[in-house]
């Protein structure tokens, strides 16, 4: 029988949340995602989604999942080692490697997947050892995704380090600290593009600093691929490091279609490894075929069409000086992530609900997913918003802004 204390439990915490404004809604949208969107039957502009070229209605892109649809089928009722792996699901992996400038990679159902099935199987494999220890350092800003990693990471295998957001001299300390211990594998962690910040890693800092200690470098590029660089190819290219981190992973559920389907990438050692080791890749199904041939044809838009890579980039930067030149306190950066700081969470959860109210959907984010006191209004910017998309938003945001008394 259904516990009455969990039950009593479970409402007690729904009331708390509500009551401090950290209580989450999901909003239901009618159709399709794109630069607006319909909800309860009324037309918003969509500036909350990952969807940062725009593709995830794309014509190119929903016409290959449909041609897929007939020539592959729905789902393959199977993880990848059993009857899982179709021709298309290997060419999407090399093609994906060529793209990331390494040697290959290996798709996960999500990036969350991915990241998880990396760190439990190096971590917890002693490659024949009895006694092992694995050091990790981590951004303190890095993805729920990689701190819940380490938690599937056998304990005693592994020693955890947290450097303070981006500060390299608090990680090239604590990699000095560790010099004289008997450590197996250094594993420097960071994400690419901090998906609450929109500010990037110095990855051309990190090589140096992973290659000066003996480290592995680790870079979850998610919210970078498909975004930044000449060619779209993420962080590293955007570092001037291309070809040069030893472990990247992503998803193609973002700029790259907004579907689903993770990946790791970097040596061929590795993504066989994980092929014969990774639980998260071995016990989850195959990645849809619809998903594979739409995520290839991704890859393909950004070489055909370049300018979506100029147009995203371009409205983020038109976007962000609008907000700026109105008064509002905004982080500062290059990705199309464009966040507004209020810092009070309930503030936060009105504002956004006065912003959809007259039109224009945004998240809010609070506490635990930004630190306490650093509640936020993510915009996200997409290739395929117009100026008047853009100023349009603008201008709702003012109002708000000035009713609430957020600006003057």
């Amino acid at each position: 029988m259904y516990s009455k204390k969990l039950t009593d439990n479970i409402k007690g915490e729904l009331e708390n949340l509500k009551s401090a404004g950290k209580l989450k809604v999901e909003r239901e949208i009618e159709g399709l995602q794109g630069p607006e969107v319909s909800i309860a039957g009324k037309s918003v502009l969509m500036f909350g989604s990952n969807n940062y070229l725009g593709l995830a209605n794309h014509p190119e892109i929903m016409k290959a999942a449909e041609q897929s649809l007939k020539t592959h089928g729905y789902g393959l009722s199977s993880v990848r080692f059993i009857s899982g792996t179709q021709t298309i699901h290997r060419e999407l992996e090399q093609k994906l490697a060529a793209f990331l400038g390494v040697e290959d990679a290996i798709l996960y159902s999500t990036n969350f997947m991915a990241n998880l099935g990396f760190f439990a199987s190096i971590v917890n494999e002693g490659f024949g050892a009895t006694e092992w220890k694995d050091a990790i350092y981590s951004d303190a800003l890095n993805h729920a995704s990689i701190i819940d990693a380490f938690k599937l990471c056998n304990r005693e295998r592994l020693e955890k380090r947290i450097y303070p957001h981006k500060d390299l001299a608090a990680l090239r300390a604590m990699l000095d600290e560790d010099k004289a211990k008997d450590i197996r594998n250094k594993i420097i962690v960071t994400d690419g593009v901090f998906s609450m910040e929109g500010d990037t890693a110095d990855l051309a800092a990190l090589v140096g600093i992973a290659d000066e200690y003996g480290a592995l470098l680790f870079v979850d590029d998610a919210h970078a691929v498909g975004v930044l660089g000449a060619t779209g190819s993420g962080t590293p290219e955007y570092c001037g490091v291309h070809g040069r981190i030893d472990v990247l992973s992503g998803t193609f559920g973002k700029a790259l279609g907004g579907a689903i389907g993770g990946y790791i990438a970097g040596k061929k050692e590795l993504t066989e490894f994980l092929r014969q080791k990774s639980r998260t890749y071995m016990f989850s199904n195959s990645v849809p075929p619809v998903v594979v041939d739409a995520s290839m044809r991704a890859l393909e838009l950004l070489k055909e069409d370049p300018t979506i890579l100029t147009r995203a980039r371009d409205n983020a930067a038109y976007f962000r000086a609008g907000l700026e030149k109105l008064g509002f306190e905004v982080l500062s950066g290059s990705h199309p992530i464009v966040p507004l700081m209020l810092g009070d969470a309930k503030k936060t959860q009105e504002m956004s609900k006065q912003l959809l109210a007259e039109g224009l959907y945004v998240v809010g984010l609070w506490f635990p997913v930004v630190p306490e006191g650093a509640a936020r209004l993510r915009f996200q910017i997409s290739a395929a918003h117009t100026h008047e998309h853009l100023d349009r938003a603008l201008a709702i945001v003012e109002k708000v802004g000035k009713s609430m008394g957020v600006i003057n």
